[in-house]
């Protein structure tokens, strides 16, 4: 049974199984509240693996519920701050893959062949500076090799 913060703290994995096995124990809740502490004390990934595993381990057992008000309240900004960074990154995703398709669309439209491997290239691009600076050449580009030159190059065509 693991109820000293620093030893909860010093190891993580032990502290959740000391969770879980004493799931039906009068103290769980000195236990949860010193695991909850401890994962304060991590980094939000692992405290979120952490605070999941917890969550599964204890099951139905009524110490779920304490663990679920305890993590609400306590690691709140652990949840918020990842599902933040989820829809940032799906956003980001969603603009990269929108500019992708400008791209292949205006070269499509202004006649200009698109090789298979060229188009890997740009498809595989998330670079929203790499990708801004292929869209501005396709937009006067005469070939791809126009549009595929250095990205740190100026924003013309390459000759």
């Amino acid at each position: 049974m693991i109820t000293d913060p620093e030893a909860a703290s010093a190891d993580l994995p032990l502290a959740v199984l000391s969770a879980v096995t004493h799931g039906k124990d009068p103290h769980i809740g000195a236990i949860l509240k010193v695991l909850g502490a401890a994962l304060k004390t991590a980094d939000r990934d692992t405290a979120m693996v952490f605070s999941e595993l917890t969550e599964l381990g204890l099951g139905a057992l009524p110490a779920a519920d304490l663990w679920r008000n305890l993590v609400s309240v306590d690691l709140s900004s652990f949840r918020s701050q990842t599902a933040q960074n989820l829809r940032a990154e799906g956003r980001a995703e969603g603009r990269a893959e929108g500019r992708v398709e400008d791209i292949l669309r205006i070269l499509d439209r202004r006649g200009i062949a698109v090789p298979d491997e060229a188009r890997a290239t740009i498809t595989g691009c998330t670079d929203p500076d790499t990708l801004a600076t292929w869209f501005d050449r396709a937009i006067t580009a005469t070939t791809i090799d126009d549009v595929l030159a250095d990205p740190t190059e100026p924003d013309s065509p390459s000759t």
